[in-house]
């Protein structure tokens, strides 16, 4: 027997709105709960750039990226995961929470929280971020600079190891300091 409500499905993968015999009613009662998963894959908030796609110029977003395609120019992603798919080739300053690079990467990468270039994957730029991961098998050129950054919290404590000798171990004598005397006398 012919049903409406699966001949109504949408193709563009986006959710129908609740109606009459839509995914809504249907939930409630019914064994037609099988659309719940595709649903939640979308609210993910993931957007992807096919591997046909060319971008130049700037791109700016409030979602986690997965980039197979080509980009030329500035990525901006400052609170998401910016992912590059073994297709993809960027040639772009690069700012993101977090970077993984299974592709080619041509500029520099800046992330708050980890860059992570996969077997495969390539960088020839210089890497800003608090943690970095290279794999076996892939390619980086460039510096590393893994500073943190000092949070309000973070600048207390970095700043009391420095006020307090180190711990020696024991059976060690402890160097007398001579911070206060000049080094030419």
């Amino acid at each position: 027997m012919w049903k409406r409500d699966e001949a109504v499905k949408p193709t563009s993968g986006q959710p129908t709105p609740a109606g009459p015999g839509s995914l809504g009613q249907q939930q409630a009662g019914g064994p037609a709960a099988a659309p719940e998963p595709r649903r939640q894959q979308i609210e993910r908030d993931v957007v992807n750039i096919g591997k046909s796609v060319v971008i130049k110029g700037e791109l700016n977003g409030s979602e986690d990226l997965t980039i197979e395609g080509h980009v030329e120019g500035k990525i901006e992603l400052k609170d998401h995961v910016l992912t590059i798919g073994p297709n993809g080739k960027i040639k772009a300053q690069v700012f993101a929470k977090s970077v993984i690079v299974l592709g080619e990467v041509n500029g520099n990468v800046t992330a708050t929280e980890k860059v992570d270039i996969r077997d495969g994957g390539s960088v020839d730029g210089d890497l800003v971020s608090p943690k970095v991961a290279i794999a076996e098998g892939a390619h980086f050129r460039g510096s590393v600079d893994m500073q943190r950054r000092t949070a309000p919290g973070v600048q207390g404590a970095a700043q009391r190891p420095a006020a307090q000798p180190a711990a020696q171990p024991q059976g060690q004598p402890q160097p007398t300091p001579q911070v206060a005397q000049p080094a030419g006398r």
